[in-house]
């Protein structure tokens, strides 16, 4: 027998549609405990969790298109424009128009962003300690969570 059917028939149908049966709410509920596990801690920072987000994205890489930084985070133009323009009022980054291709606008960190990166480094410390996981268990959760990801985003091969 084929272990993998027995297991996808194995619940009763009643069953599959209990909300705690969902891997879609799994991941929801997390993502909603991770805003308030960040919350408090990017306060302290004036940045939300997307801003954060952009934020990491630039200490990596300065100087990168809107589209190369919604490409990292999976976010359209419409979405990020508005952290963006909100990030440039708090004097943490600048919006600068391409000089060699007038449609691309850079992003480039400000002397206050590029200071707020050493602010930010007491972050993944907290965060690691608050979740009581060792490192192996952390890298074996992030690994699962970006083939996970992959494969909602249609980019994993056929098997």
């Amino acid at each position: 027998m084929n272990a993998k059917r027995d297991e996808k028939t194995a619940a009763p149908e009643a069953d599959m549609l209990r909300l705690d049966q969902q891997l879609c709410f799994a991941a929801y509920s997390t993502a909603h405990a991770f805003n308030r596990l960040y919350r408090p801690l990017l306060e302290k920072l004036d940045l939300t969790y997307p801003q954060y987000l952009v934020m990491l994205v630039l200490w990596e890489r300065d100087g990168l298109t809107v589209t190369q930084i919604g490409e990292r985070l999976f976010l359209d133009s419409g979405t990020l424009t508005p952290l963006l323009k909100r990030l440039e009022g708090a004097g943490r980054i600048a919006r600068t128009r391409d000089p060699a291709d007038e449609r691309r606008v850079l992003i480039t960190l400000t002397g206050d962003g590029q200071a707020l990166r050493t602010e930010a480094r007491c972050i993944p410390p907290q965060i690691g300690k608050a979740l009581d996981m060792t490192p192996t268990e952390l890298a074996a959760l992030k690994s699962g969570l970006d083939k996970l990801r992959t494969a909602l985003n249609g980019e994993g091969g056929s098997e």
